[in-house]
């Protein structure tokens, strides 16, 4: 190992990930003085938003815009642009989160091109950081608190096994994380599958320039639209009126609205959903419904098999196609964690639920914290703010942690709430609500 290359000295804390979640964290902490470094592995601040633009592969792509209304997607002190629409493409997101990253002079502490390769717990007096820089130099460092905002998109996730007949498939097999614009597949038979956010949102895409796109759904979601009585959804969860209300009576309420905003998803050909609304994640698109109407997309159900140049659907029915798109989501990943950390054993299914203290802090491990590692039915931007201007007070020692067992208890309640309300996934255990989790947090910070 080679640390003979000029670096900062060592910092108190060591944020890895400058997109989004990582900009606040960085923030929150120059606001309260605490001496931080950022590594950021891509060339430039962004996360996400900035890869479309940039060409590289990610779960983003080029017909990417924000589900979430502006005023409640950029941070609290520095709103978006004025001149931006209410939901923005991508290259305007990205361009916000350098404008912002410039406005809090954090850029100076930023390391771009440093990859984190591992993070080493060392016992209590704190953690050893390595990380890569685009020479290949590795460097070893010493923290006493590490922040994770790295994201939980970061490893795709293809069905196992992949349908029968798939090795001998003449087309392409993709996965969404490898797409990034439906003038690629122009002229060709496109089958998407999965009705998620990618789903739905690469299918209508897929639909300007395909000759033909279906949009295979094995289960129903509820598809909401963007915006409800003319006013973005998230908007309407950030609303008075709206917290007031019972968990109950919003379900209700959105539950009537839908049937009038666009009926039964049976009536497109969809399935209906075998869950009530705000039991698993639900699909926000204003899109997808009226291509499937326009004929635009063609919806199918489940794919068996995979034959030459065909694909077989589970009712009887095949389709000739050229390319297949799972949109099939993404494990959460975090190489450079020691194993089993966030997500511990037991819990959920695949690699386990993801433990954390009110949904931040790692019970067993101290100085380990985890920003925007959450997914809420509305805009993530204020609950990430909450996130790391308490985890700021906590590493400047103005806020003090329970014990590891009061922790882990809160853990456990939390965990078994979640699996009653959506069942046992690990992308369940990182489902919030926006108002009671936002009222928490700030709970916490003024405790």
């Amino acid at each position: 190992m080679d640390g003979s290359h000029d670096v900062p000295p060592a910092a108190t804390v060591c944020v890895i990930g400058a997109g989004l979640s990582g900009l606040a964290s960085a923030h929150a902490l120059a606001l309260r003085g605490v001496d931080f470094v950022c590594l950021e592995r891509s060339p430039d601040v962004g996360g996400i938003w900035r890869q479309p633009g940039a060409g590289e592969r990610g779960p983003a792509y080029r017909s990417l815009h924000l589900n979430s209304a502006k005023q409640l997607t950029g941070y609290a002190d520095f709103p978006m642009p004025d001149e931006l629409p209410l939901y923005p493409r991508h290259s305007d997101v990205a361009a916000y989160l350098r404008s912002f990253a410039e406005w809090a002079g954090l850029l100076p502490r930023i390391e771009l091109r440093t990859e984190v390769v591992s993070v080493r717990q060392d016992g209590d007096a704190g953690w050893t950081v390595v990380s890569r820089d685009a020479r290949g130099v590795e460097t070893e460092r010493r923290f006493a608190q590490v922040i994770v905002a790295s994201g939980h998109n970061t490893e795709a996730a293809l069905p196992d096994p992949l349908p029968t007949g798939s090795e001998s498939f003449a087309g392409t097999i993709l996965h969404s994380m490898d797409y990034q614009d439906g003038s690629d597949f122009a002229g060709q038979r496109v089958v998407v599958v999965g009705m998620g956010a990618s789903g739905v949102d690469i299918a209508a895409d897929l639909s300007r320039h395909a000759a033909r796109t279906m949009l295979s759904v094995r289960r129903g979601l509820h598809v909401v639209p963007k915006q409800l009585f003319g006013t973005s959804v998230d908007l309407i969860a950030d609303a008075p009126w709206w917290n007031e209300m019972s968990f109950a009576e919003q379900r209700r309420f959105v539950e009537q609205a839908l049937l009038v905003a666009r009926g039964r998803l049976s009536d497109y050909g969809l399935p209906e959903p075998d869950h009530p609304v705000f039991s698993s994640a639900v699909t926000i698109s204003d899109e997808i419904l009226s291509r499937i109407r326009h004929g635009g997309v063609i919806p199918k159900p489940a794919i068996v098999a995979l034959d030459g140049g065909r694909v077989s659907f589970t009712d009887g029915t095949s389709e000739e196609a050229d390319a297949v798109v799972f949109c099939t989501g993404f494990r959460m990943a975090f190489p450079f964690l020691p194993a089993g950390c966030p997500a511990g054993p037991g819990r959920g299914a695949g690699q386990g639920a993801v433990e954390l203290y009110k949904r931040v802090v790692a019970a067993d491990r101290p100085g380990l914290y985890f920003v925007g590692l959450i997914r809420p039915v509305g805009s993530i931007t204020r609950l990430v703010e909450a996130q790391a201007r308490w985890v700021a007070r906590i590493v400047d020692g103005d806020v003090a942690l329970p014990p590891a067992d009061v922790m882990r208890e809160e853990i456990s309640a939390y965990l078994s709430r979640i699996e009653e309300r959506y069942g046992r996934t690990e992308g369940a255990s990182i489902q919030v609500d926006v108002g009671p989790y936002l009222r928490e947090l700030r709970e916490l910070q003024d405790a």
